[in-house]
């Protein structure tokens, strides 16, 4: 029973938490945003002292129930670990295995000196939320938007517009990779070893795992009714049963209660530890838990193939020139060289985003104008930066500070994000398609939502010349690329938005 009640616990969470990642439109995040926030790395970025207490008290009167229901990567892996017992037809394929303490509370040093030095790329590379957030948003959302279009496909067929399409793509490459690599490792290890990966590499498992070793219940094996058949220590995907010894480390339990259910004489048994231990036969020569020790995982056969690739077709969506009004096909944009990374409205400015974000791409997902991608930088790799090459920040639109469970991007409101500077206008008249065609344009001057762009005469000494270029008021400017999305020259635009490193207001 504990088992199944788990098992529905975790698929909800797991659902849900997916969704968030998926969801394009900001109804789930609306009603259940909370799921990212409850993530044990990004409430310690945030300061969420009652979140952080809440999975603490958690964690030591249950054990590592976060590490089976709550955290979506340990939820994965028990999919995988499930989905080879399936196919490999072995549903008692593990066995006890000796801790590997010297590699995961190693891991969990140096990720704690990373956190506190603010080495923002391990902390992101290894925090578990974070990495399913990137295959989350790499692999399933790419094929959750190609659905949606198909069914926007058909739906206007019959003039329903119940659906409408978005634009699919790789938002960054490298990004992509590291989710190539994650779910790889991860899938890999899940496949032949049950729950290697929390148990010699995850920070957050390894720092559970030491709490759990005080938590109130536990699961303890009563030595009167055990007949040895080794079930249970076979069903283990912590691999930290040993039935020789009688002992569970539940430093690496993770609470899924197979053994419980394995168990055909009832011998194991989810209890205050003390109460069960009266009901055992006390055998000095058997020790109370497990020591841990420093020997290798057995080697095992490598025959595995487990990540396809998935290759989605990116929708080239032809753009509405809107300085003549009409409709072409035209060269894409390239990405100018900004001295300063745009980050989004409420992230306070380039070093608050940098010190909080978990690069777990919830943002760059939830974004609806596609301004936000992860970042190439070494230095704030795979964190949310804005460029304008695909659309605008509207004025109307906070989703990304809305759903930001770190604190990196903080809540704001619609009134509060047009007083917001993230940035200041570059303009480049030599660009300017006005001096280089010789045309009049006030593309950028007629789409500024802030006033902030005005034309004056491009040759003022000239009493025939007719033609006229941008001046920006930088007082007014609040960076939100509209003018640098909009401008027509191309492939780069004539005017675009240098980010400010500390954000204030217009």
């Amino acid at each position: 029973m504990l088992k199944n009640f788990r098992l529905i616990a975790a698929a909800l969470f797991f659902l849900l938490t997916t969704l968030l990642f998926l969801d394009f439109t900001g109804v789930i995040h609306q009603w259940f945003g909370w799921l990212a926030k409850i993530q044990l790395i990004p409430a310690l970025l945030a300061t969420n002292v009652i979140m952080i207490t809440a999975i603490v008290i958690l964690t030591l009167f249950f054990g590592r129930i976060y590490c089976s229901v709550i955290c979506p990567l340990g939820v994965l892996q028990d999919g995988v670990s499930h989905l080879a017992g399936r196919i490999k037809g072995k549903k008692n394929r593990f066995r006890f295995v000796p801790a590997k303490s010297w590699l995961r509370y190693g891991i969990l040093v140096l990720f704690f000196i990373a956190f506190v030095a603010e080495v923002s790329v391990f902390v992101s590379v290894l925090d578990p939320y974070a990495a399913y957030g990137r295959v989350a948003s790499n692999f399933f959302s790419p094929l959750y938007r190609q659905g949606n279009n198909l069914l926007a496909f058909f739906a206007e067929k019959i003039d329903s517009y119940s659906f409408y399409s978005t634009e699919v793509w790789i938002k960054g490459w490298i990004t992509f990779g590291v989710a190539v690599i994650t779910l790889f490792t991860v899938g890999f290890l899940a496949w032949y070893n049950g729950r290697t990966y929390c148990n010699t590499i995850c920070p957050v498992g390894a720092f559970l795992g030491f709490l759990s070793r005080f938590a109130l219940l536990k699961l303890t094996v009563n030595r009167e009714k055990c007949t040895e058949c080794r079930r249970c220590e076979r069903n283990c995907k912590a691999s930290c049963i040993n039935v020789s010894t009688m002992n569970i480390d539940h430093s690496r339990c993770v609470g899924c209660f197979n053994c419980t259910k394995a168990c055909q004489s009832d011998a194991i048994q989810y209890t205050f530890p003390k109460a069960a231990d009266k009901n055992q036969n006390t055998d000095k020569n058997i020790p109370v838990t497990i020591k841990n020790n420093l020997n290798s995982l057995s080697r095992r056969g490598i025959i595995f193939l487990l990540v396809t690739l998935f290759f989605t077709k990116t929708l080239k969506a032809q753009q509405k020139l809107q300085g003549d009004g009409g409709l072409a096909t035209i060269e894409d944009k390239k990405i100018p060289n900004r001295k300063t990374p745009i980050v989004p409205p409420g992230a306070l400015g380039v070093k608050n985003m940098k010190t909080h974000c978990t690069a777990c791409q919830l943002c760059v997902s939830a974004c609806p104008n596609n301004v936000l991608r992860p970042s190439e930088k070494l230095a704030t790799l795979m964190q949310p930066e804005m460029s304008f090459e695909r659309g605008y920040c509207r004025l109307e639109c906070t989703e990304c500070s809305q759903v930001c469970p770190a604190g990196a991007i903080k809540p704001i409101t619609r009134a509060e994000k047009t007083a917001i500077s993230i940035g200041s206008p570059v303009f480049i008249k030599e660009k300017c398609i006005v001096n280089i065609d010789k045309i009049q344009c006030n593309v950028c001057e007629r789409h500024c939502p802030t006033g902030a762009i005005t034309r004056v005469d491009s040759e003022p000494n000239n009493k025939n010349n007719t033609l006229k270029i941008p001046v920006v008021n930088k007082e007014l400017c609040i960076g939100c690329g509209a003018c640098e999305h909009l401008c027509p020259a191309r492939p780069f635009s004539a005017i675009y938005i240098e980010g400010n490193l500390r954000h204030h207001s217009s």
